[in-house]
């Protein structure tokens, strides 16, 4: 049996998977898996997220949520409720923090089961004053993905900058309601551009 396509990450990659009998969601892993399915690949697509999580938490089920399903590719999407719990819980996540254990559990699926490595740059799309200061904040987290990209060459999903052009010519709450949570539009847009990275990188 082929090695699933795997995808961990938090709400975004969530997207009510774990109330769908499929396991699917209604987001951007839905409509990869069906895009998979129209383009003839039959990969089996696992969808690990789970809301409100942020690096740590990804680390803390790295071993049953990864490395027990030795994906053959493994998206890794997380970052933005690591800015996201500074402001509204005083929790801060600094970008060296971040930086490092995600490093450690890159290190830990290449050591083991050497997955192709689809890396997400977290984005936020501000729809009020408010989240304009979580702009600086995320920017640490952002370069850090872009950063382990380069280390682990890994393809890299430029996100951040995709979402914020899309919400410059639709509007903000277009993209995301809150700044956060995607919309079917902006779900669609990450589907692609999952899917172009995807694509662009070369099989192990």
């Amino acid at each position: 049996m082929t090695a699933p396509v795997l995808f961990i990450g938090d709400s975004i990659t969530d997207a009510g998977r774990r109330d769908d009998p499929e396991g699917l969601g209604h987001g951007y892993v839905r409509l990869v898996a069906e895009g998979l399915v129209r383009r003839g690949d039959h990969r089996a697509i696992v969808n690990r997220g789970i809301g409100g999580d942020r690096v740590g938490d990804l680390a803390a089920r790295w071993q049953t949520d990864v490395m027990d399903i030795a994906p053959s590719v493994l998206t890794v999407y997380v970052g933005v409720n690591d800015t996201w719990r500074r402001f509204d819980s005083g929790l801060p996540t600094s970008a060296q923090h971040f930086e490092t254990v995600y490093r450690g559990l890159l290190e830990e699926a290449r050591a083991a089961f050497n997955p192709r490595l689809i890396l997400v740059e977290p984005f936020v799309v501000p729809v009020d004053e408010s989240q304009q200061e979580w702009l600086d904040d995320l920017a640490g987290k952002r370069e850090a993905v872009a950063s382990l990209a380069t280390e682990f060459h890994a393809a890299f999903v430029p996100l951040h900058r995709i979402l914020t052009t899309a919400a410059a010519h639709h509007g903000a709450a277009a993209i995301a309601e809150d700044g956060v949570h995607p919309t079917p539009l902006g779900a669609e847009l990450i589907a692609e551009a999952w899917e172009a990275a995807e694509g662009a990188q070369p099989a192990i």
